[in-house]
């Protein structure tokens, strides 16, 4: 059953983002882009949906809770690029560099949503995650890299792992 549930799910998402994205509605399209959904639901959704399907209630509103500390982040970094980029002294205050760390994140989910935290968060990109939570981060400054992994890492394990 759980089976069942991931795969709808993940066709009825992919088809939907194929018809918002395509915006062709010419009934031939339609029916290619609902086989080419089936193919790629079928061969995907354990990977899309791997949990049982009353876990994505929980990580969805605790995600929700996460979103606006997020953007408040993007938002600062944003700022703090703009101060660095228009800084007279931008060419000796850049100062990019990797940055390797260990987290206490186990679940793939969660490694994944930090790791993507990470690269939306400006001035900075990960370069790589494991499934033991070693991570290495570029940073575009000294500080940026001081930051890291800084409170997101407890925030992302509080909405995925807890």
């Amino acid at each position: 059953m759980r089976r069942v549930v991931s795969f709808i799910l993940t066709f009825c998402l992919m088809y939907i983002l194929w018809i918002i994205f395509s915006g062709m509605f010419d009934p031939m399209l339609l029916w290619l882009g609902a086989v080419s959904c089936l193919i790629v639901a079928a061969l995907s959704h354990t990977l899309i949906f791997p949990y049982p399907k009353w876990s994505y209630i929980r990580y969805s509103v605790k995600f929700l809770a996460y979103l606006p500390w997020l953007i408040w982040k993007v938002f600062q970094a944003n700022i703090h690029l703009l101060r660095l980029i228009f800084h007279p002294r931008m060419m000796d205050l850049i100062d990019p560099q990797i940055v390797s760390f260990q987290t206490d994140l186990r679940e793939d989910l969660s490694i994944t949503a930090m790791a993507n935290s990470i690269t939306l968060t400006p001035g900075t990109i990960t370069v790589s995650a494991d499934h033991r939570g070693n991570f290495k981060v570029h940073a575009i400054d000294r500080l940026t890299a001081e930051e890291l992994p800084g409170v997101m890492g407890q925030k992302v394990k509080r909405v995925f792992e807890d």
